[in-house]
């Protein structure tokens, strides 16, 4: 196979997608707009941060896989690496979003009964724990000294640099690789595959330190007085496996309409063998940070699984773990499954939704509480709102690449005749 008329092709994107994805959009803003409206702002921003942390996590997942076969000189993926190339340029959009939620969520305020003085205060929408009016300064009716012993570390100017610090150098050195890729394609050689292995190398390491502090700031500082050194790798876990099930998916649903012909059910079986392993993975984490915690039943550790041991978020609780590990157990298991595409197709969907789940059990119990159980307007058309951006800038940015496949990448032929 040494050429292939449809390697110039480029993704058209038009009709029922497009329609469909600025229609689900329309449904994310009326869902926020009916929150905010019906008193529900901090319900709403809840979910607004749920949605944008996903939303990035997920872009961020597609450079990490793009620096992964680089840095491995995988030659099974080369076929396949202008999607998750798209995602590296939709995380731009997906940063800006998400500070624009934390900035607005730090900025606007709304009176809530403090536990400890059993009055009411103004308290932003979000990070209210450590970001609170006075609970740094004593005296004050609001202080609290755990936070003040934290302040050099959260307080908001130096939070806002370490989030905006961390999304640049991701979008810099992600747009990078597609950069020396697209250069590839034109000029040929090893020159720019060699400057995206380098780069590559880069990435990890800058990731490597600082996908944990990442985690900890945007989603574990929401509940400032606990922390746990796992909590970041569970949520690199949790990233790593909604990616490769977005990815996957979207594969998928091109191959149906007729692009990527070359992709085969090897290929596919590949990635359902990363998503069945990284679910174990993020169980392992799960499993750890959860059983050390419940043993030692220390009050300061087990505060933040007493939240959601509550009666509202119980089952949900229980259902993370069913969703997020024994599905994708039991489904992707046999050799069979992975390269069914019906079958991979909805452990996909399983997966998505299932770390949706995850992040909404992180997220409500320490912004919302009980009154952010279950599932409402807010919930479930934020999501599809994001849902809609997501596939919209997606395969936008998929449109502007002037062919699908790295046609000079030096391990295409291998990846072309990819068989296990």
């Amino acid at each position: 196979m040494e050429t292939h008329n449809s390697f110039n092709e480029q993704f058209e994107f038009n009709g029922k997608a497009k329609t469909w994805s600025l229609i689900a959009v329309v449904v994310g803003i009326i869902a926020i707009a009916f929150g905010f409206l019906t008193n529900h702002g901090e319900r709403t921003f809840a979910n607004l941060l749920l949605m944008g942390y996903y939303f990035t996590c997920v872009c961020i997942a597609g450079i990490f896989f793009c620096a992964l076969q680089y840095a491995a000189q995988a030659g099974w993926s080369a076929s396949l690496l202008r999607v998750p190339q798209a995602f590296v340029k939709v995380l731009p959009y997906a940063a800006v979003i998400l500070l624009l939620i934390i900035g607005a969520g730090l900025y606007f305020t709304h009176p809530v009964i403090t536990e400890e003085a059993h009055q009411h205060v103004t308290a932003p929408y979000l990070y209210k724990e450590w970001a609170l009016k006075g609970i740094t300064i004593k005296g004050s009716e609001t202080y609290d000294a755990v936070i003040a012993g934290k302040s050099d570390y959260l307080n908001i100017p130096f939070f806002f640099i370490r989030l905006a610090f961390y999304l640049l150098a991701y979008s810099i050195l992600g747009l990078l690789l597609v950069k020396y890729s697209n250069n590839e394609d034109e000029l040929g050689g090893m020159f720019n595959y060699k400057k995206s292995f380098n780069v590559a190398c880069a990435f990890l390491v800058v990731f490597g330190f600082t996908v944990p502090l990442f985690a900890f700031d945007t989603i574990m500082s929401l509940d400032a007085h606990w922390f746990s050194t796992m909590f970041g790798w569970y949520n690199f876990a949790a990233m790593w496996v909604s990616g490769l099930a977005v990815i996957t998916l979207v594969i998928i649903y091109l191959r149906k309409q007729g692009y990527f012909t070359w992709i085969t059910v090897d290929h596919l079986h590949n990635l359902g063998q990363l998503m069945f392993g990284f679910s174990i993975f993020w169980t392992y984490l799960w499993f750890a940070q959860f059983l050390l915690i419940y043993y030692a039943n220390i009050p300061e550790e087990a505060a933040y699984f007493y939240k959601r041991w509550e009666p509202e978020f119980q089952p949900w609780f229980w259902l993370n773990i069913v969703v997020n590990f024994l599905a994708p157990f039991l489904v992707l298991m046999a050799r069979d499954s992975k390269r069914a595409v019906g079958v991979l197709k909805a452990a996909c969907i399983i997966l998505i939704l299932g770390h949706w789940l995850d992040y909404y059990m992180m997220i409500m119990p320490a912004t919302v509480g009980a009154e952010g159980r279950g599932l409402g307007v807010e919930e479930i058309g934020i999501f599809i709102g994001f849902a809609g951006l997501f596939t919209f800038l997606l395969f936008n940015a998929l449109s502007k690449f002037k062919s699908l496949v790295p046609k000079n990448h030096p391990f295409l032929q291998e990846s072309l005749h990819h068989h296990i």
